[in-house]
């Protein structure tokens, strides 16, 4: 129980960081978007590394980081869902057992 609950807070956070990430690249997309033609090359950072690309694939290459993080997101999303089930059907387990005994809620639920 208490493995499953502390997971559970690793990938909420795990969450909120690949969110800020995604703000991060919506972001950028729309600086980009406000550059427009006055901007030949923009320099995208890969690694500790930067390439300058064209504005088109630029966008091609920010939008193709947004969906993979999007999926990523989507997939611990899933994972934070089967945490919570799992957590559901022992709380009505141990509540079955010992009753108003125990306190089994999160202070942050």
């Amino acid at each position: 129980l208490f493995r499953s609950t502390s997971r559970l807070t690793e990938l909420k956070e795990e969450i909120d960081d690949k969110k800020k990430q995604l703000q991060n690249l919506e972001d950028a997309c729309d600086d980009i978007m406000m550059l427009g033609a006055d901007c030949s090359m923009i320099p995208y950072q890969i690694g500790d590394v930067f390439i300058s690309h064209g504005e088109e694939e630029t966008q091609e290459m920010l939008e193709a980081a947004k969906k993979t993080l999007q999926e990523e997101i989507d997939a611990i999303q899933s994972r934070v869902e089967s945490i919570h089930s799992l957590l559901s059907d022992l709380k009505v387990q141990l509540y079955a057992k010992f009753g108003n005994n125990i306190n089994l809620e999160a202070d942050d639920s």
